[in-house]
């Protein structure tokens, strides 16, 4: 591998969806595996990855996310993989069933809020079971954060 090769692939990979904070509420949160193909694992140690308009749900007993978009590796020849295709999330049977009796609620949505890279070089999503938030819920949130920062400002 060349030297600048090396410092192209991150060993430390984290990406936060923010939006997904900003909108919703999160009630429960979850970290599951993705099922990847061919050239998505050198995408995502690149950071190009997008989570925003990414969501999951339930489909014959398993989890899927969709929308998230995993650009192509630029290295990659002919056999890259397709950037916005549904992948498949790994959990065990007994946290699926717990989601699907929990995702049944009226209201409630699962999104992915950040996709890391674990010790042993796995690729893992933490997705959060979320209710909507309204318009006056996102003004208090904006109205907490300028606070906050005034107070910190202080400090220092």
């Amino acid at each position: 591998m060349a030297k600048n090769e090396k410092q192209r692939f991150a060993n430390k990979i984290n990406i936060n969806n923010r939006k997904a904070s900003y909108e919703y509420h999160f009630l429960d949160k979850y970290i599951a595996g993705i099922q990847l193909r061919g050239t998505e694992i050198k995408s995502i140690r690149e950071g190009k990855v997008n989570l925003q308009e990414g969501f999951c749900y339930m489909k014959g007993g398993e989890l899927f996310v969709k929308q998230m978009h995993i650009s192509p590796y630029a290295q990659g020849t002919h056999y890259n993989h397709v950037s916005d295709r549904e992948r498949k999330l790994l959990l065990t049977k007994k946290e699926l069933e717990k989601i699907a009796s929990k995702s049944e609620e009226k209201g409630l949505t699962m999104v992915p809020t950040r996709l890391f890279i674990n010790d042993r070089g796995l690729a893992k999503l933490e997705f959060a079971l979320a209710k909507g938030k309204k318009l006056y819920d996102k003004r208090d949130d904006i109205k907490q954060k300028d606070v906050k920062r005034e107070l910190d400002r202080m400090h220092i």
